[in-house]
């Protein structure tokens, strides 16, 4: 098969999803081997085209990169006109990305849905965000013939809300990189530190956290609340007292960062599935997570639980994060690899 996927996110800093995207895209060149053709095709800008090159160095894909600005590709989506080959060339899957999702001749058409906060929960995003991904539900669930999720939780909420069969999605787990282990070099802050991961937007709950983290600073003062992600459209102050706004840092250097925490917290209202929470157990950091199942199966039963909204409660489970043993959580981290994502979405394309 000649199998093409969008990667077009990549030309931004990544984040959740582009990470998703890119492991997602090594863990199927893994799979594939030398079967299946795969091409890596990112319509972009001059600066995107090089970020897309920097994220796939060294992966066994054809990279096509036409010069393709952002007005005009969404446009293109909602024009259905001309068909993907025309760029892409011949093809027997494509699989379309959040960015745009343009008609095909020929062949298997497939997307992945990481989350339905833009239908579910409009004001926790941008208004830009919900434009974009409205249309591309409808269209994903009126065209795709697979619709990958990456968690079981997200399946049930595809079918449930866009009323879609259970045949027709597939579940594909999301994998870390092997960089997030306890061994080697750990981050020193100054003093004991609660690592926080997730760009700074009203979903992730950073507020609740920093509440809860007074709280338990005032128990133990010498600790620091490290907030680590881009910055986003959260509106409440979160540099306060105690709180270091470490802002995007690069995958090394979270690494550090995982390892040298007292203990990580990830107080969501609402995942897809919650990649930080795999990373910071692989690190063996005890970690305590929000209680809403749509984390569930990213913290297994190596995370310590909490009701997000509770500061008294993420304030005590904190606590006795602080004082539990480290490395609890690496078995139930090693299940998930990019390997067994990319034999997943084979296994979907030739199902």
């Amino acid at each position: 098969m000649r199998i093409v996927v969008d990667v077009s996110p990549l030309a931004r800093p990544r984040t959740g999803i582009g990470n998703y995207l890119r492991g997602m895209v090594a863990g199927l060149a893994e799979a594939a081997g030398r079967e299946h053709e795969l091409v890596a095709f990112g319509p972009s800008g001059p600066r995107g085209r090089e970020r897309i090159a920097e994220a796939l160095a060294g992966l066994d894909v054809e990279v096509r990169t036409p010069l393709v600005p952002h007005v005009l590709r969404t446009a293109w989506s909602r024009r259905g006109r001309p068909a993907v080959e025309r760029l892409a060339g011949r093809l027997d899957v494509f699989h379309f990305s959040d960015w745009m999702y343009p008609a095909q001749q020929r062949g298997l058409r497939a997307t992945t849905i990481h989350d339905l906060v833009p239908l579910r929960f409009p004001e926790w995003v941008e208004p830009a965000t919900q434009r974009l991904h409205g249309p591309k539900y409808e269209h994903a669930a009126r065209t795709c013939d697979r619709i990958f999720v990456n968690s079981r939780f997200t399946g049930g909420e595809v079918a449930d809300w866009l009323g879609l069969p259970q045949e027709r999605i597939r579940v594909a787990y999301p994998g870390i990189d092997p960089r997030f282990s306890p061994a080697g070099e750990a981050a020193d802050l100054g003093g004991p530190y609660v690592l926080a991961v997730s760009t700074l937007e009203p979903r992730k709950n950073l507020p609740a956290l920093v509440a809860a983290f007074a709280l338990l600073r005032q128990r133990q003062p010498e600790l620091t609340l490290a907030l680590a992600g881009l910055e986003g459209w959260e509106r409440e102050p979160l540099a306060v007292e105690g709180v270091r706004l470490l802002g995007f840092v690069p995958d090394d250097e979270l690494a550090r960062l995982y390892r040298g925490a007292s203990a990580f917290a990830y107080p969501s209202r609402f995942e897809g599935f919650g990649i930080p929470v795999v990373e910071a157990l692989a690190s063996g950091v005890p970690a305590v997570v929000s209680s809403h199942p749509s984390l569930d199966e990213a913290s297994g039963t190596a995370a310590l639980r909490a009701d997000p909204d509770d500061p008294e409660a993420f304030a005590d489970a904190l606590e006795q994060a602080l004082t539990s043993p480290r490395g609890t959580g690496v078995e139930h981290a090693a299940r998930f690899t990019w390997r067994a994502c990319g034999e997943a979405v084979l296994e979907g394309y030739l199902d």
